[in-house]
């Protein structure tokens, strides 16, 4: 046993914490079960809001509390308070380990680890690469040790599966002393998303894995693309931060990096000012002031055609995602949308798969546009390549990962 987990627990407590926010799921690993499910938002501010879901019984206990809660430690123990109340308290025997969502691992962390003051240092080290996510997953992680010293805290790397890249896909073409005096690279994000999407994938294909070569399309407010050849990244879309690749909710993604020069010496705007330009106001919203898919896609249906330019630009920007990941493979046996955005917008993968007839990809009408909460086939039996929608679960995935190390 890799952490001093009691064999007999089962239990995982999944936590993503966010600079004024913590998600929390529990669950039962016998089946995978969801326990409770909960979030703490607007942490230190007066309108902070703790909305709490037990799972177990009839699941009718929805709670939710309002009011001030400082810090990551005051909504920590607020979560441990109402999971208390179901019977499913922090100090149960039944609990394994708490697995942490981390944003960036750098090239150090290629799987789940146990917590130790080394691993926290280097989590720390990362923070340049990572300001706006590490810092608050360090103040989860010493929140949730402080509350459980005893329990194994495991550190599972949204970057990790991306570790698998090959150096051609990886580097940037820069001088390759500056590139690694600074630790520049390409390290991808989402990847407990791309890991999970990618194998349930095979799974509703029949197949294993390492059969299979699929590209993922995780399309949310934030969006990643990766090509996985039998289970393994060859590449994926974003770079050294979240913001390279796909059109984003508020980010532009690929973006010719002279860009930067010209408008801090044209517009005279300073770096922070190109970091919010690029991060927080482009993409949908940069393009058409929204960033809600539905919202867009009612606005083009009323004839807005900002809104419609700005559709076209996101699709665009897929499908040469697509075609370059498939050069990439070789093969492809599968297309595969997940994420928000993926998972609920018809019009979207419609488009995506659009015109890719040469490539064996086509999108059935009827099946794409059923709503459903299962991983499904959109793709007629006859296409070459399989085009599916298969709910991401990053939670779960966490849970798995987590719960395998404490028990290897």
């Amino acid at each position: 046993m890799t952490a001093s987990a009691d064999s007999a627990a089962t239990r995982i407590l999944v936590l993503n914490s966010g600079s004024s926010s913590v998600k929390y799921q529990l669950l039962d690993m016998r089946d995978s079960s969801r326990l409770a499910v909960g979030l703490v938002e607007r942490i230190g501010e007066e309108t902070s809001r703790l909305v709490h879901s037990p799972l177990v019984g009839d699941g009718s206990g929805k709670r939710e509390r309002t009011g001030p809660i400082a810090d990551h430690e005051a909504a920590l123990k607020a979560v441990a308070e109402e999971l208390a109340r179901d019977g499913l308290g922090l100090d149960s025997p039944e609990l394994a380990a708490i697995g942490h969502r981390v944003v960036h691992g750098g090239l150090k962390f290629s799987a789940p680890t146990v917590i130790t003051d080394e691993v926290m240092a280097e989590i720390e080290r990362l923070v340049p690469v990572a300001p706006l996510h590490n810092p608050a997953n360090i103040t989860g992680i010493r929140t949730a040790q402080a509350l459980r010293p005893d329990l194994p805290q495991v550190a599972v790397f949204d970057t990790a599966f991306h570790t698998t890249m090959p150096e051609s896909a990886a580097r940037y073409a820069i001088d390759v002393e500056t590139a690694d005096a600074h630790r520049i690279r390409r390290y991808g994000f989402h990847g407990t998303s791309h890991a999970f999407v990618s194998r349930e994938t095979a799974k509703l294909l029949g197949k294993d894995p390492s059969e299979v070569n699929v590209i993922v399309l995780h399309l949310g407010n934030g969006a990643s693309a990766s090509a996985v050849r039998g289970g393994v990244c060859m590449d994926t879309s974003m770079g050294l931060t979240p913001l390279e690749g796909l059109v984003m909710g508020t980010r532009s993604g690929d973006i010719d990096p002279a860009v930067v020069f010209h408008l801090k010496r044209v517009a005279g705007m300073s770096t922070d000012e190109i970091d919010v330009l690029l991060n927080k106001k482009s993409g949908l919203v940069g393009l058409c002031g929204d960033n809600d898919m539905r919202e867009i896609r009612r606005r083009i249906d009323e004839g807005d055609q900002r809104a419609l330019l700005a559709f076209e630009i996101y699709i665009h920007r897929l499908k040469k995602y697509i075609g370059s990941y498939y050069a990439v493979l070789g093969r492809v046996d599968a297309v595969v949308f997940t994420a928000g955005v993926g998972e609920n917008s018809a019009p979207v993968r419609a488009a995506a798969i659009a015109g890719l007839e040469e490539l064996g990809l086509v999108v059935d009408a009827d099946l794409n546009a059923v709503r459903a909460d299962a991983a499904r086939l959109i793709s007629p039996e006859y296409a070459r390549v399989a085009v599916a929608v298969v709910p991401t679960d990053e939670e779960l995935e966490i849970a798995r990962q987590t719960y395998a190390l404490v028990n290897a």
